[in-house]
């Protein structure tokens, strides 16, 4: 882990902070990541409240940790996991409950914030939108170069998701639209600045993943 509190920051390096939205499980993490694509995870954790608390004091929960982690951390940009869903049900209202609760929260301090879909957090870091949480866990270990598993599922789905907010957004160069909360499809930053052979694993798997989207 990183030294915590604001930093001066070289222009190769952004700070990502990255939400995995619910109010049971609500993943948080913060990944440093280099103009090169590599990742550096910087702190990662897991808040939540039983679902027999009362609504505004379980929303309270995140809303207190994520002022806590944006004063703490300082990121450049914040990025959470967007969901669709065809019915309302209980899960996906709470969970579009504890997504706005972050935004604001990243809102109040002018930090550009971006939804990203599931999908689109699974083949950047995968190759594959339909990749299940075991790939995703295994790749975010790869590309972080850690050879133990972030615990439990939720702190892994939110370092993906700030790696794919990173690498799919262009964050080095032309930046992001966060006017519509959505991140856009990005030319590959890497595939022009450096040989495919020095690529990572990871890397090469998403170049061809922009590639097939094509």
């Amino acid at each position: 882990m990183l030294d915590a509190g604001r930093r001066s920051q070289p222009v190769s390096q952004l700070r990502v902070c990255a939400v995995d939205p619910g109010l049971t499980r609500c993943g948080i993490a913060v990944v440093d990541i280099a103009a090169n694509r590599r990742a550096q995870l910087v702190d990662v954790t897991v808040v939540g409240s039983p679902g027999t608390d009362p609504i505004g004091e379980r929303l309270s929960v995140i809303d207190t940790t994520m002022d806590s982690w944006l004063d703490k951390y300082q990121p450049d940009h914040l990025a959470i996991e967007r969901m669709f869903a065809q019915n309302n049900t209980p899960t996906i209202i709470g969970t579009a409950q504890a997504s706005g609760v972050a935004i604001a929260a990243g809102a109040r301090r002018n930090v550009p914030t971006a939804l990203l879909t599931p999908s689109e957090v699974k083949a950047a870091v995968t190759g594959s939108g339909s990749a299940d949480k075991k790939q995703v866990t295994s790749m975010v270990m790869r590309i972080l170069g850690i050879h133990t598993a972030p615990k439990p599922a939720d702190a892994a789905d939110a370092i993906a998701i700030a790696i794919a907010h990173a690498w799919r957004g262009g964050l080095f160069g032309r930046g992001l639209d966060t006017g519509k909360l959505t991140s856009r499809s990005a030319a590959s930053k890497f595939s022009s600045a450096r040989p495919e052979t020095n690529l990572t694993p990871a890397q090469k798997l998403w170049l061809a993943a922009e590639r097939r989207a094509r």
